[in-house]
């Protein structure tokens, strides 16, 4: 089969709130040949199935899931770029240039600029060793919204939530909405704080549980738990969600040969959004799985003044040394020292209340902060990046621990 070659500036692959709004704001910037792909058959990333509101910005106000995506789509197409859909990115051919196939057969696309947006999925039940039979009845968050809400399918009538973080709090909405009862959720967590459990909706929450196995043939009749104390139980369902555990949609960064963080488990990059390949950038959550939408967006925007300087200059500054966290901090981003950028993101394993953030580079502090609020499991929090400018270029990895 002919192969169709082309070229054009920026090539974004993906199509949520994080390519979307990096393909809006660099088509607005100028004269620019801007193309967007996006393997699905409508543009919007994740909010597409999200029916509930809670999306949107300060202009739009508070918009459900499904507005939200055809804004950001809208936005795009309104500033320039072209949105593609039905198209797959299946590798590189090059640095900056990629093979994509779809209706229209295979295609070779060659850009001065690479914007990888490919969004994050919770891993499935299989990903996560839970043992037991493979009945029918077991999702992620992202498979029944879709379900429900895109497909209009029927679920089941009862159901366990395996998770305790805000998209946890998702499924359970969906399930309330396809009139399934929710029979518990279960999480490895310790218990949070009452006003909390309270918005989970009245179901049990099951703290410091484990799923040991799922039950039933060719249906789903149970899931098996153990508590921390060794006590076990069956919970009786029809259907199980599998929530949050995220990991970012890097396969195509890994066969672009692209380094990757052991944190994040995206692509290693500096405040700019540079990755380790000259040309191509990463944005969204492929640098750290479980963001919402905006914080999506914004680093969609963001990413608009870096691939506009590259574009002029053709110039991609050297990384700086890595930044690496201790525990109970699970991953930064950035988690490359450099120019550019306001801030970082870091996630944490357990619940930590008005934790003191410590910087350190080769024995030398570089900078303390307090966050005067409590910072939840699974949760990504903010801290100001200013102070990276003090870190040596030529010195050693950056920790970043709590206390001390």
């Amino acid at each position: 089969m002919t192969r169709r070659e082309r070229a054009v500036d920026i090539l974004v692959v993906g199509a949520g709130p994080a390519g979307l709004a990096a393909a809006a704001g660099l088509a607005a910037a100028g004269p620019l040949h801007i193309e967007v792909l996006e393997r699905e058959q409508t543009a919007g990333g994740i909010p597409r199935h999200c029916a509930h509101g809670g999306f949107g910005t300060r202009e739009t106000g508070d918009l459900s899931g499904p507005a939200y995506a055809l804004h950001c789509a809208a936005e795009a197409r309104r500033a320039g770029a072209t949105l593609r859909t039905g198209l797959t990115v299946t590798g590189w051919a090059g640095p900056r240039t990629l093979d994509a196939t779809g209706p229209g057969g295979l295609e070779r696309i060659t850009a001065r600029a690479v914007v990888l947006a490919t969004g994050a999925r919770e891993r499935p039940r299989a990903a996560r060793l839970v043992p037991g039979t493979r009945p029918a009845g077991v999702y992620t968050t992202g498979e029944l919204q879709q379900a429900v809400h895109l497909h209009h399918q029927h679920i089941g009538t009862r159901a366990v939530v395996i998770g305790d973080e805000p998209v946890s709090d998702a499924a359970a909405d969906t399930l309330r909405t396809a009139g399934v009862h929710l029979v518990a959720r279960v999480t490895t967590h310790p218990p949070r704080p009452l006003a909390a459990v309270r918005r989970g909706g009245g179901a049990p929450l099951l703290t410091r549980t484990t799923v040991t196995a799922l039950t039933g043939r060719p249906r789903l009749t149970g899931v098996r738990v153990r508590h921390e104390d060794g006590r076990t139980a069956t919970l009786a369902c029809d259907t199980v969600v599998f929530t949050a555990d995220w990991i970012p949609d890097h396969e195509l960064a890994r066969r672009g040969g692209l380094p990757m963080d052991p944190g994040t488990r995206g692509p290693a990059h500096d405040p700019a959004y540079r990755t380790g390949q000259p040309g191509v950038f990463a944005v969204g959550s492929l640098l750290h799985g479980g963001e919402g939408a905006g914080t999506a967006a914004r680093e969609g925007r963001a990413v608009t003044a870096p691939v506009l300087r590259h574009l002029a200059t053709g110039a991609w500054p050297v990384s700086g040394p890595p930044l690496t966290v201790e525990e109970p901090l699970e991953w930064t981003a950035p988690n490359l020292a450099g120019p550019g950028g306001t801030r970082l993101l870091l996630r944490t394993a357990r619940r930590l209340t008005a934790p003191l953030l410590v910087a350190r580079q080769d024995g030398a502090v570089l900078h303390r902060h307090r966050v005067v609020r409590t910072v939840p499991p699974g949760s990504a929090f903010p801290l100001a990046a200013d102070w990276l400018e003090r870190a040596d270029p030529r010195g050693g990895a950056v920790r970043l621990t709590i206390g001390g």
